[in-house]
């Protein structure tokens, strides 16, 4: 629990939990042998997704900013962000718009993942290979890590991998798919929710 509790320091330091309802990650979510990934639509200052990976502990994570692509030719932006509590994967509601992350936040996607290379030498080296085994993403993907970046900010690309479940439309899942798996509640449901 120590190891994962200092990788949470950046995510607490950001957020007020009696506000936000975001959990704190005190403790350690249970589940099986199986990895888990979650795919968060994130209607902050921006709309967004953001793709998390459970690894050591944490959810790893990235803000895809036009969400992922089952095209292989499409390279989505993804910016590494704050490593997340493994019980966020389960968050869905809306933050205050004055706290950070402020807006709806939807379980858009989850499953499990399996790494094809090691993680951790992937992060170090900018190439993380995966197979997700989701509702939605399904198959291999990649994210590569980009050159230069902008001070702390680590800019990396998700991509899909040619395999049987690409597709060429670049936006079929962000089109085809518009409520949670989590909950069958749409963005608008989730915020109108919270509201009462």
């Amino acid at each position: 629990m120590a190891a994962s509790s200092d990788k949470l320091s950046s995510y607490r330091e950001k957020r007020d939990f009696a506000r936000s309802g975001e959990p704190r990650g005190d403790t350690e979510a249970s589940g099986g042998d199986a990895l888990r990934f979650v795919v968060h639509k994130h209607d902050a200052s921006t709309l967004h997704y953001d793709f998390r990976l459970e690894w050591d502990g944490v959810l790893l994570s990235w803000a895809v900013t036009k969400g992922p692509s089952p095209a292989p030719s499409e390279k989505r932006l993804a910016v590494r962000t704050e490593d997340h509590p493994l019980d966020y994967a389960d968050f869905e509601g809306t933050i205050p718009e004055e706290e950070y992350g402020g807006g709806t936040v939807m379980v858009w996607e989850s499953g499990t993942w399996e790494p094809r290379n090691d993680p951790a030498e992937g992060l170090d080296d900018g190439e993380l290979k995966f197979t997700l085994h989701g509702q939605r993403m399904t198959g291999g993907w990649a994210l590569i890590r980009m050159n230069g970046g902008d001070g702390d900010q680590e800019n990396w690309l998700l991509i899909k991998e040619r395999d049987d479940h690409a597709v060429e439309d670049p936006d079929a899942l962000t089109q085809d798919h518009d409520t949670s798996v989590k909950s069958g509640r749409t963005m608008s449901q989730i915020a109108e929710a919270d509201a009462d």
